[in-house]
């Protein structure tokens, strides 16, 4: 039985539908993550389920309960908000504690509490201080231990590491997920960084325009997107608007080009479909003379950019297209821009969407 459910969830401000007959379920101590661009409804849903928006319809079930109408402080959830939200005439033991406070905990049991998690964030030094004493990657850290003080049933973040840099935000994510694997809490994040989702999350819910595009693990958020939208919006990804021209065997035409792609065995010949691949999954050669062979396109690069391990090359293609690929950065001098190379992909790499 999941422990947190959104079932057929809607909520409309004015003409815009920010959620329409959403549904999508958490298993208990799972992380679960709501991805996807701005106003896409995720923070949405994460308010109506932390009770500070009323759905329009749908109801929102915890352990069994429907707590749709329950007020947001007897829903027994921690929340983590993007700027801390701090008391900044208190010391970090102090925010910790202020939860417990509220519940009427001894001054005690607070102490040794707030004392426990200001450990487990790894902020045991600095429980004397004030906010703007603090980094703003350990003022998150404090808001993270306040929001586990009161021991939630759910745990929920929108966007907390959205306002820290680069380095602090990827150090600080593998953190939460450590506290929440260690806590068995059950967690819904939200973030519209898709590296940060797939990076710390059981299963991944796909946001656009108030609908969930698709649910699922990491690994198949990305290496089979459901939607033509989580095809663009999570990695970089070729999309060749192809024709089937042998549904027996898989072959499909993109622009002058007949290519060899599994997934498109069984289709109709003619039906219009999308042919989706990653550019880690693209392979080239240099092609100093000449057009290229069967199964495999030519063209010249037209640009090269250095990402470090990887360069990612893009090919005009001879018949007009335009297809990246990713090369090591070792081989990369063998691919200047203005030369010349054919690409190719394996048959079982790409995945194949319809096309109206």
């Amino acid at each position: 039985m999941p422990y947190l459910e959104l079932r057929n969830v809607t909520k409309r401000f004015g003409p815009v539908a920010a959620l329409d007959d959403v549904t999508f379920e958490l298993e208990q101590g799972e992380f679960f993550s709501l991805l996807g661009p701005s106003g896409c409804g995720k923070t949405t849903a994460l308010r109506i389920v932390a009770g500070f928006e009323t759905p329009d319809a749908g109801s929102v079930v915890v352990d069994g309960k429907d707590v749709t109408r329950t007020p947001p402080n007897r829903r027994d959830m921690g929340m983590v908000f993007q700027a801390y939200s701090l008391f900044p005439n208190m010391t970090a033991r102090q925010n910790v504690e202020f939860g417990l406070r509220i519940r009427k905990r001894g001054s005690e049991d607070r102490s040794k509490r707030a004392r426990e998690l200001l450990d487990l964030v790894g902020l045991s030094q600095q429980e004397d201080r004030y906010p703007y004493q603090m980094s703003g990657g350990q003022q998150q850290r404090v808001a993270l231990a306040r929001a586990l003080a009161i021991e939630p049933q759910v745990l929920l973040m929108d966007e907390p590491l959205s306002a820290l840099d680069a380095r602090v935000r990827v150090q600080l994510r593998e953190e939460i997920r450590r506290i929440q694997t260690e806590l068995g809490i059950t967690a819904l994040y939200v973030t519209h960084d898709q590296e940060e989702a797939l990076s710390i999350s059981d299963r991944v819910a796909v946001m656009s325009a108030g609908h969930a595009e698709q649910v699922a693990a990491p690994f198949h958020i990305y290496g089979e997107p459901a939607t033509p939208f989580v095809a663009e919006f999570v990695g970089t990804m070729n999309r060749l608007e192809s024709a089937v021209v042998d549904g027996a065997t898989g072959r499909v035409r993109w622009g002058t080009t007949e290519l060899a792609v599994d997934a498109a065995k069984g289709r109709s010949n003619g039906a219009r479909v999308l042919v989706l691949v990653r550019p880690e999954s693209v392979t080239l050669e240099p092609l100093p003379n000449g057009q290229g062979s069967a199964d495999v396109l030519s063209g010249q690069i037209v640009t090269s950019v250095f990402l470090g391990p990887v360069t990612r090359v893009k090919v005009g293609t001879d018949d007009g297209g335009v297809l990246s690929a990713d090369v090591p950065s070792s081989s990369a001098a063998r691919f200047l821009v203005g030369s010349r190379v054919i690409a190719r992909f394996s048959a079982e790499q790409a995945r194949v969407l319809d096309l109206a």
